[in-house]
């Protein structure tokens, strides 16, 4: 099949979403379809490009990455018009799309599927990562039944509408996703995916300065609001004493700078810039313990994609994440880490002191993590399982 897939981000960014596009579009095009990858153009020149089997169309847009909220929602509320444009523009305007893929977040990219959907006459698979805006009532930053509420649960809904399939991470979020989809649309059960990162060579790697050496927890990843970070910075702090441990938060997003100074004075917690996926497994190799951070506030289900980078890396998972969360049974039936289903302080400070005093059960997590990676979040299963779903409604 000849696939078009959106996304609002795709490398050279580094986030989770754009590695995942990176890696689904790989895995299609080594199962024998043609995708082409549509995506805005960080550095603002539009053009196609083929990397490997993969065709890739930038076009120029506005940023919505480490804007101000506002910005934000006004460049996702135009993209879908001007990626279509782009495309339509492009030197593949004539060509015929079998079906179209989308990646949320963001919310808004509803139109330009509804516009693809109707001209090709395809199927149209949207992949939800995260329940915006309902994550963010939870996490506090956005009061349910408010005006700017109603209008995001309306584009939410609007996308909705659009897809054949809704691809959720979880079992848990079906029932959630389809009280706002229409009747009938199916939903299924898509896994996150990632796919092991080469590694860069050790004379990359960032300094990591005194806590070089030391048992360290490491948070690789986005550090905003819906993490909730205050709880392993408050962790690092109760931990000061152990001159064997340290922290290390590396990332970007809208807490990070704030994480910055809350480190300054606190010798056993470093916290770093985004760096380049390749450089990470470098950086991952010096450290032992991998952090898992979600609000614990959150009333949905969520498996970050820095999950599986810890995972492929073999490192155990300390994770702190809302309850009733599928994570927290999916680490603790896997044996691969422990968790904390709320917001006890206590339990994360003893599920820490005991990963850092056993080097035999953080290796033996740290295999089982390795194993169930392979198993369940492969970028060709996930491939396979977005084909099938669009070739079932094509011969429908």
């Amino acid at each position: 099949m000849r696939l078009l897939l959106v996304a609002d981000t795709y490398p050279p960014a580094r986030i989770s979403g754009a590695l995942q596009m990176r890696d689904l579009a790989q895995a299609l095009a080594a199962q024998g379809h043609h995708p082409l990858v549509l995506t805005p153009a960080l550095d603002g020149v539009e053009r196609l490009e083929s990397e490997g089997p993969v065709q890739v169309l930038r076009v120029r847009a506005p940023r919505t990455k480490d804007v101000p909220y506002w910005r934000r929602t006004l460049a996702e509320l135009v993209l879908p018009w001007i990626l279509l444009r782009g495309l339509r523009r492009s030197a593949l305007r004539n060509d015929h799309w079998d079906g179209v893929v989308w990646y949320s977040p963001t919310i808004f990219l509803g139109p330009l599927a509804r516009a693809v959907k109707g001209q090709h006459a395809c199927p149209g698979y949207l992949i939800v990562r995260d329940l915006f805006p309902d994550w963010a009532v939870d996490a506090g930053v956005m009061r349910k039944g408010g005006l700017p509420y109603r209008f995001f649960k309306w584009i939410e809904r609007f996308q909705y509408r659009q897809a054949d399939v809704i691809g959720v991470q979880t079992p848990s979020n079906v029932g959630l996703v389809a009280r706002d989809a229409p009747a009938g649309t199916r939903i299924a059960v898509l896994h996150n995916w990632l796919s092991a990162t080469a590694h860069a060579g050790p004379g990359v790697c960032p300094a990591l300065g005194t806590l070089e050496g030391r048992i360290n927890f490491v948070y690789a990843g986005n550090m905003g609001v819906a993490q909730d970070m205050d709880g392993f910075v408050t962790l690092a702090r109760r931990m000061r004493d152990r001159d064997d441990v340290g922290f290390v938060f590396v990332g970007r997003g809208s807490e990070a700078a704030r994480l910055k100074d809350a480190a300054k004075g606190q010798p056993n917690l470093l916290v770093l810039d985004e760096i380049e996926p390749s450089v990470l497994p470098a950086l991952l190799a010096r450290c032992h313990v991998g952090i898992v951070a979600l609000h614990p506030a959150h009333g949905t289900h969520n498996i970050p994609g820095k999950l599986l980078t810890y995972l492929h890396a073999g490192l155990p998972v300390l994770a702190r994440v809302n309850p009733n969360n599928d994570l927290v049974s999916l680490v603790e039936d896997e044996a691969v880490g422990l968790v904390v289903p709320g917001d006890s302080a206590a339990l994360l400070h003893a599920h820490a002191m005991r990963l850092a005093d056993d080097a035999q059960l953080r290796a033996a997590m740290g295999q089982a993590g390795i194993a169930l990676a392979r198993r369940m979040f492969s970028p060709e299963g996930a491939a396979r399982d977005v084909a099938a779903m669009l070739a079932v409604n094509v011969d429908s």
